[in-house]
This record gives structure tokens, C-alpha cells and sequence, in this order.
């Protein structure tokens, strides 16, 4: 457990959009810290709402049709991003904090060249001259463990594979030696040794630099081999919080213990001619259920979790969990 002070304090964090059908909550109190030289995990299903939670830290989403609760607070190193001017979030983006996007082809511009586009980040954040910014360029393109980089340096993105493209992104995320590396679904697309090889990656900057990583992913073998930390999200709320062994060796919440036992595994035996999956859909949004979230899909289920909601636990050996009956008090 890393007990250096929060890097990034997020506090109820509440986030929503306005659509034809009304205005949604797409996440609700969401309050997590993540501290340097850790790597948080936000794992969920689609739609749970882990990506709306790194957008809006780096308030990268649609202004023109979402809203951030006025309550909310996103703390880092003393500034609110939750209340912060466009102006002050353009001197960090890039910088301090930085983001990889899920999709790296949609991340990198077609018509420029890889060095191009780092040279733009470098540009703006830095006092390097031209010359410098090259060489800092390059020097990024060797560190991801691109071959061959003063060449790639001159190539544009449709020239690379989809892992290659990805490690550009990655390159580009680190230029600036940010504080915070927000990425989102970074191994998506790719083959499970260009996934090791990205995660490795990750691992080794984040150890060199003490850089706090919020890595988001619907993946739990990419959490167990990476993080330190996890929260798992359903239908816009967080419902359990742990360090990453105590979550995959003793999972509370019924929603947790779901997704870990639909994993396959190579060497267990499966006496059913099914792989085991959560029966169910995750409600809409528009229509969610007045008790627990989980209730239609829950095992467990009581005429308590239909008539209230449960709310996250106090911290308890680094754990909370949002359930009236935790695992540990019923198996």
C-alpha cells in the first residue's frame, strides 16, 4: 500500500447529460484518492460509467450537453478541476495529467506525422527549442520500445501496427513527465503479447517517475497483473473498493464475485456445459430500480435490497463495499 499523500482526492463526484429523453446520471458519488506511484483500477462492465469517470477528471467531456454536480470536487494538488476555467485545465492537460485514449487511431491525427504531433505536445508544455524537442521525441519513441524511432519519428500513423500506434499514444501521454496518467482501456484490440508488453511498459514508467496511473479497463486479468488498488463500478456507482489481492481473494460484494467467477481459467474444470456468466441486464439508467442496483441480477437478494438503497461502508482494512449483507457475513 503506497502511503504517500493523495496525488488526486475525487469527492462525490456526480455526472450527468441531457438527452431527448431528459437529463441522466451516468455516475453518482464517486469519491476515490489515488497517490503517486500507484496504479488504481476501475473495472466494470460497458456503460458502468468508469470512462465518463476519467473524462470528467480531465474534463474532456461534450460541453454542450453534460453537467457536473456543483457539490463535486476533484482535488489535485489544490485546484478543483470540477470548478477550473478551460484556461487553467489546457495548462494541465498534457502536462500534469495526461490521458491514453481507448482507440489509438482515433487518438493520433491521419494527416501528421508521429513526430509532428510530438513535437506539438512538447511545444506548448516545454521551453525546448526545436532541436531539443527532437531529440526528446525520439528519445520518448526509444523508451516505449519502438524500433527504429528516428525513422517512425517521420512516419504517419496509418504506417504502424495497431500496438505500435498504441505506444505512440503512450509516448505522447509521457512526453511531458505528467503526474497523473489517466488510461483508458489502453491494451484494448491488441494481442496478448503486445498487452504484456503495453502493461510491462506502464509498470516500468510509472516505477521510474512516481507517476500515479488510473488505469480503466472491463478486463480483471489486466487489474490483477498491474494494479495496486481497485474499485468496481455498476450502473454509475461504485460498489466495492480494495487493494488488488484482498479483491480477488476475497470478493464482498455479489456483484464482484460474479464478474471474477466468469472468468475463464486455464486448468479449472468446468462440470457445466456453460462458462458461468451474470444472468441479467445492468438496468437503464432512465429506469433504475429504487433498492440496490444489482437486485434483479443478485442471488442474494432480500426485500431489503428491493425497499432501500445501499450506501459504501466505511473504510475497513481498505475496503468498502456498497451491500446491506458483504460476502464475508453470509459464506
Amino acid at each position: 500500500m503506497h502511503k504517500s499523500k493523495a496525488l488526486l482526492t475525487v469527492n462525490n463526484l456526480s455526472v450527468g447529460f441531457h438527452t431527448d429523453r431528459g437529463d441522466v446520471t451516468a455516475i453518482e458519488d464517486v469519491s476515490f484518492e489515488v497517490r503517486a506511484g500507484e496504479i488504481l483500477g476501475i473495472v466494470g462492465e460497458s456503460g458502468c460509467g468508469k470512462s465518463v469517470t476519467g473524462r470528467s477528471i480531465m474534463r474532456l467531456l461534450p460541453k454542450f450537453n453534460s453537467f457536473i454536480d456543483p457539490q463535486s470536487e476533484i482535488n489535485f494538488e489544490g485546484i478543483n478541476l470540477a470548478q477550473a476555467d478551460e484556461k487553467t485545465m489546457r495548462t494541465l492537460r498534457g502536462d500534469r495529467i495526461a490521458m491514453i485514449f481507448q482507440e489509438p487511431m482515433t487518438a493520433l491525427n491521419p494527416v501528421f506525422t508521429i513526430g509532428w504531433q510530438l513535437d506539438e505536445a512538447l511545444k506548448y508544455h516545454t521551453t525546448l527549442k526545436k532541436s531539443q524537442r527532437r531529440e526528446r521525441a525520439v528519445a520518448m519513441l526509444k523508451s516505449v520500445e519502438i524500433p527504429n524511432p528516428e525513422q517512425r519519428y517521420h512516419e504517419y500513423p496509418h504506417q504502424l501496427s495497431g500496438g505500435m500506434r498504441q505506444r505512440v499514444v503512450i509516448a505522447m501521454a509521457l512526453c511531458c513527465d505528467p503526474e497523473l496518467l489517466i488510461a483508458d482501456e489502453p491494451t484494448t484490440a491488441l494481442d496478448v503479447t503486445i498487452q504484456a508488453q503495453i502493461l510491462r511498459l506502464m509498470d516500468e514508467l510509472r516505477k521510474k517517475a512516481e507517476t500515479a496511473v488510473i488505469l480503466i479497463t472491463h478486463d480483471l486479468g489486466v487489474i490483477a497483473q498491474i494494479c495496486d488498488r481497485v474499485i468496481v463500478m455498476y450502473a454509475g456507482q461504485i460498489v466495492e473498493t480494495a487493494d488488488v489481492y484482498s479483491l480477488f481473494k476475497n470478493p464482498q460484494h455479489p456483484y464482484t464475485k460474479a464478474l471474477l467467477e466468469s472468468i475463464p481459467q486455464t486448468g479449472r474444470q468446468h462440470h457445466q456445459t456453460r462458462l458461468p456468466t451474470i444472468e441479467g441486464i445492468v438496468p437503464s439508467l432512465f429506469d433504475l430500480p429504487d433498492g440496490c442496483r444489482f437486485q434483479d441480477r443478485c442471488t442474494f437478494r432480500t426485500q431489503e435490497c428491493v425497499d432501500r438503497e445501499p450506501q459504501l461502508s466505511d473504510e475497513v482494512d481498505s475496503r468498502k463495499v456498497r451491500c446491506f449483507f458483504p460476502l464475508e457475513n453470509l459464506l
